[in-house]
This record gives structure tokens, C-alpha cells and sequence, in this order.
């Protein structure tokens, strides 16, 4: 447990950073992005507030997932990670995960069907079985967590 200690403080240490980053993105960085794109192209103006609320959407999502790991970094360095309680943040992450995966293959739909050119809808394309993959592992990692929760408290109840 000592290495998995050690490796606490920095992981939180990137993760107050990831979230501040997240934050400028959301609150300056896509509305001025997407504001800047409707005027250089009218033509797709149309998209400006979508692609917004869409990609403010993603971000929150990400940020459940940093908000979700910080709780249950708290309850590895308390050692309580194998507790029923941890189970929430774990469901947290992979909502989170489930309902970015659905926004995106919504996105992916509506871009493979009004693409002139593969590129992006391969991309997204990519992106979706990513993201799939990605939430499938946590369900897994519940599996292992619940697992291992349960067989934790067998042996306390032994000894």
C-alpha cells in the first residue's frame, strides 16, 4: 500500500489541474471557439450553440469522472476502498462515461450522415468504440471492486 500512497498526492495534484483546465475550456475557450467558427462561416453558424452545449456536456462529464476518482482516492489512502460506499463513485464514472458515450454516438450519426469526406466519421467512428471500451472496463473494474468488497468483508467477518 505504500506505493499506491506514494502515487496519491501527485495523481490529485494533476487532477486539480485537469479540472481547472476543463473549466477554462468550458467557460472561455469553446464559447469564444465556436463564437469565432459562426462568424468566419456563416454557413454553419447554425452549429455554434449545439456544438457548444455538446462539448460544455463532454467536459462535465470528464469532470464527474475527476470528481469520482477524488473520492475514491480519498478512500484508498483511508484504506476504504473495498467498502460498499465506494460502489457510488464507481456507478458515478461509469454514468458519466454511458451518457458521453450516447451524446457522441448521436454526434457520430448525425455527422456520418452529412459528411462529404470519411475523415471525421472515421474519427468519431474511433472515438466511439474508444469510449465504449473505456466504460466497459469500468463495469468490469465494478465487478472486480464489488468482488473484492464482498470477499473483504467475509474475511473480517472470519477473523
Amino acid at each position: 500500500m505504500v506505493a499506491e500512497h506514494r502515487a496519491v498526492a501527485p495523481l490529485r495534484a494533476f487532477l486539480v489541474v485537469l479540472f481547472g483546465v476543463l473549466v477554462v475550456f468550458q467557460t472561455l475557450s469553446l464559447p469564444g471557439q465556436f463564437a469565432h467558427m459562426a462568424e468566419e462561416s456563416p454557413e454553419h453558424a447554425y452549429l455554434r450553440w449545439p456544438l457548444t452545449a455538446v462539448s460544455v456536456f463532454w467536459l462535465l462529464c470528464v469532470q464527474v469522472v475527476i470528481v469520482a476518482t477524488w473520492k475514491l482516492l480519498t478512500r484508498v489512502k483511508k484504506d476504504r476502498i473495498f467498502d460498499p460506499a465506494s460502489l457510488r463513485w464507481v456507478d458515478a464514472i461509469v454514468w458519466a462515461v454511458a451518457a458521453a458515450w450516447v451524446v457522441l454516438v448521436g454526434v457520430f450519426l448525425y455527422v456520418g450522415f452529412t459528411a462529404d469526406d470519411p475523415g471525421m466519421p472515421l474519427l468519431l467512428f474511433l472515438m466511439v468504440v474508444g469510449l465504449a471500451v473505456l466504460g466497459l472496463l469500468m463495469v468490469v473494474m465494478r465487478a472486480l471492486l464489488r468482488q473484492a468488497t464482498t470477499l473483504r468483508a467475509d474475511l473480517e467477518a472470519v477473523i
